[in-house]
């Protein structure tokens, strides 16, 4: 019978305690009680469900309407150019560029008071192109979309067609979107967004409001991979394979670097939102006085270049740096389908 590696708490640190010797692969059991996983889970700020009342400002790629009132052939649309101007009749270019459509009102009117006496003119906003969001993986229409005005994240994904996932737990076709991977990022960073809850639950309390360049993906639930990252040589997504070990997957990568901790090698499994860890001693298997460990497939395989001091920021330093990897290479695709994956590797301790 295979003896499951649990973890306990041990000073400071955390440290996986195998059972009988005889056990050939522990595994990493996520079925496992509290008392013998960590789990951890972050809360949204509630800020993030709230509209932003920050007025919009013009940038480059937007679109206004702009006329002298009284004077219809005066009417002109006008985008923002990259130099952050406009062009309005014989007026010089107008930077317009962080101004809202009421300061560019007062903008073109003080202008045209160079060339008559007084002068009312009416601006108004047709079209964003200044600010995006990413809507990227298994969605009906996936590609990036112009942000106009305040819009959920239910909007959005609505917006590209809407997630392709199903009821059925033995539905697992090609194109159905696994809910407990997809993020949202913004600003290099994971936002704490549970889509099962959202999606499958109907719980608006995870119906954040998006900003300009958020980017949110939805991957696909045949997905069989392993994501190695850190201090190794190689970071890279490892196919996965039935009995696939955390030696096994390391070797894929290249093997560590100099710089590696290797006695604090993570495994993080599960929902984004709800992510349980187990810390390794993959020092100690080298060694055979641990014995090897069973991954699963989408685990992420993180190796430190120094200790960690706390587990929250080890963890949320980790899922970081998924994301963030995830998300540079799917941008990439999205630009240029051709385009290859790149690694990322950005050890950082914590």
């Amino acid at each position: 019978m295979k003896n499951t590696l649990t973890l306990g708490l041990c000073g400071v640190g955390l440290l996986f305690a195998a059972g009988c010797a005889t056990a050939p692969k522990p595994t990493f059991d996520a079925r496992q009680s509290s008392a013998s996983t960590i789990s951890t889970r972050r809360e949204l700020d509630p800020s993030m469900l709230k509209p932003s009342t920050e007025a919009f400002t013009l940038g480059p790629g937007d679109v206004i309407d702009v006329e002298v009132l009284g004077d219809a052939a005066s009417r002109s649309q006008l985008t923002v150019g990259p130099d952050g101007k406009v062009y309005f009749n014989l007026l010089p270019g107008l930077d317009v560029s962080g101004l809202t459509t009421t300061q560019t009102k007062a903008l073109f009117e003080k202008e045209m008071t160079k060339f008559v006496t007084t002068a009312q003119v009416s601006v108004s906003l047709r079209s964003v192109g200044s600010r995006h969001v990413w809507l990227l993986g298994r969605l009906v229409k996936p590609g990036i979309y112009a942000l106009n005005g305040q819009v959920t994240l239910l909007e959005a994904v609505a917006q590209a067609g809407g997630t392709s996932q199903s009821t059925s737990l033995s539905d697992t076709t090609e194109d159905l979107a696994d809910l407990r991977r997809s993020f949202v990022m913004r600003d290099g960073q994971l936002l704490p967004v549970d889509f099962s809850r959202l999606f499958r639950e109907a719980d608006m309390s995870q119906n954040i409001y998006l900003k300009p360049d958020d980017f949110v993906y939805f991957p696909p639930v045949t997905a069989k991979e392993v994501f190695v990252m850190g201090a190794v040589k190689i970071s890279r997504a490892v196919p996965y394979k039935e009995d696939m070990t955390i030696v096994s997957a390391l070797a894929a990568s290249g093997g560590l670097v100099g710089s590696s901790y290797p006695t604090h090698v993570a495994i993080v499994r599960g929902s984004l939102a709800q992510p349980q860890v187990a810390i390794v001693d993959y020092k100690a298997i080298l060694k055979g006085q641990a014995t090897d460990v069973l991954l699963s497939p989408n685990d992420i395989v993180y190796v430190p270049d120094s200790p960690y001091k706390t587990l929250n920021k080890y963890v949320d330093m980790i899922l970081h740096t998924f994301v963030g990897t995830v998300a540079a290479n799917e941008g990439i695709r999205a630009i240029d389908p051709n385009a290859g994956s790149i690694g990322i590797n950005v050890p950082v301790s914590k």
